[in-house]
């Protein structure tokens, strides 16, 4: 007897929305930072490389540190909707203290504690989602998931270059700190949890199992399931240089083109984030209908993306800063060109490879998955690439004077190389495991006993 599969409904779609609409708030939360950096390190007397590690290191630690925990409480049966809301407000009070900080350390205290809040998004985001559809439409709703940061650039960036250079850089943080408050209780109020598993064949098995092991056994299992580390160290890799040119090149515009903070966040906001937003769709949508063909296609992809968007980010930073064209009395440097086509490319690996863990997790492993994965991606890329990009820029403007930013940005840029070997590696390890898993489904399937109807998609938590 076959199961009666929950329905995807408007219900479901709603709450992808919602979901998706928290991310994009914190991503702003996360990443506005980096639009206001140049009037912090000017009020405080920071260096480049503080102000690095003040936007990425100090962030990363405490942010990969509890994600791992929080992620676990998710996968062991705990409320997911619950998690997000309350970690959804606490980050947003935590950014709206950033705007209050009239010192570096109250600054640095307040970032910490955005990290702290954060640490309970994604994760179970993904996890959520993953249970909200079934697996053949997984890619292309983890990618609406994933618009969230490509949108929040797009918000962070032009709205916030604006509110910077009229009202000063706190008036950035209060501005965007607000509205998560009214989506953590949105969140709670009219979204539910659909239970862990719903369109897996085998959950109250892998639940049992999950329930009785500890923490690090999970841990240790996750880290061996074929294909996941090579996905993580490619993530690690493509996410120090993403990371760091999504935090640097603001400043870097303002530097090399001479263009008020204002002017920048739109050039740079509209050219990535709309065109990554494009990407990320275009990517979910064309994996679901190449994977059915062969699973390969869910690493083959971000390598193709990774490998032609590195020469259009090296082009965008050498390309002459004297080329622009005149919109009236507004300034748009030729390269921007190029920064649309690198944020239209490099938006696939990403969404991919959430998409790719969600795969290759059970549905007792997936929060905790995506959180594994999360710790490599936040602790390389988030972590390290701004504060490596920054150190490079204090090394490089002692030779390239005035412009140390530029070549520190296309040095870290070429990390993309290797991220793509590392998902290459990944190909034969990810097929494999695709392989085993739908083996092991049919197995269950012809041991269970017949399952119970289920007759709500989103129940009652």
């Amino acid at each position: 007897m076959q199961p009666i599969l929950p329905s995807v409904t408007w219900r479901t779609h709603s709450t992808l929305v919602l979901l998706a609409l928290v991310y994009v708030f914190s991503f702003i939360d996360r990443n506005v930072i980096a639009i206001v950096l140049e009037p912090i390190k000017q009020e405080f007397g920071a260096s480049d490389t503080l102000m690095g590690f003040l936007s990425g290191l100090a962030f990363a630690i405490l942010y990969a540190g509890l994600s791992l925990p929080l992620s676990r409480l998710a996968d062991r049966g705990g409320n997911r909707r619950n998690i997000i809301a309350v970690c959804c407000g606490l980050w947003s009070i935590a950014t709206m203290a950033c705007g209050m900080a009239q010192h570096f350390w109250q600054l640095m205290i307040a970032r910490m504690t955005v990290a702290v809040g954060e640490a309970g998004g994604i994760a179970p985001s993904i996890s959520m989602v993953s249970d909200l559809y079934p697996p053949h439409r997984r890619s292309l709703a983890i990618s609406v998931l994933m618009i969230g940061p490509h949108l929040g650039l797009l918000a962070a960036m032009v709205a916030g270059g604006w509110i910077a250079q009229e009202y000063g850089w706190r008036s950035v943080f209060l501005f965007f700190g607000a509205p998560g408050i009214l989506l953590a209780l949105l969140l709670f109020c009219f979204t539910k949890d659909p239970g862990h598993g719903v369109y897996d064949k085998n959950t109250t098995l892998n639940n049992e199992k999950n329930k009785q092991e500890s923490f690090f056994k999970q841990l240790k299992g996750i880290m061996k399931v074929k294909g996941f580390i090579w996905i993580a160290m490619g993530c690690a890799l493509a996410g120090m240089a993403g990371y760091g040119y999504g935090i640097w090149v603001p400043t870097f515009m303002v530097r090399n083109y001479d263009m008020s903070l204002a002017h920048a966040g739109i050039s740079f906001g509209l050219a990535g984030g709309i065109f990554a937003a494009i990407g990320t769709i275009f990517s979910g949508v064309f994996c679901d209908k190449l994977s059915k063909r062969d699973s390969r296609w869910q690493i083959g992809l971000p390598i193709i993306g990774i490998l032609i968007s590195l020469p259009m980010g090296v082009a965008f930073m050498l390309w002459p800063a004297d080329a622009f064209w005149m919109v009236g009395e507004i300034k748009i440097p030729h390269a921007i060109v190029f920064a649309a086509l690198f944020s239209f490319f490099n938006c696939w690996w990403p969404s991919l490879s959430y998409a790719a863990i969600s795969h290759l997790m059970t549905s007792s492993q997936r929060a905790t998955g995506a959180a594994s994965l999360n710790l490599f991606l936040t602790l390389f890329g988030a972590g390290l690439g701004p504060l490596l990009t920054g150190t490079l820029s204090d090394v490089f403007g002692e030779i390239f004077a005035g412009e140390g930013l530029k070549y520190a940005l296309v040095a870290t840029m070429m990390l993309l190389l290797v991220s793509a070997w590392f998902y290459y590696k990944g190909l034969s390890p990810y097929q494999t495991r695709m392989k085993q898993l739908n083996n092991d489904e049919v197995e269950s399937i012809d041991n269970s006993v017949p399952p119970t109807t289920v007759n709500d998609p989103l129940p009652s938590t």
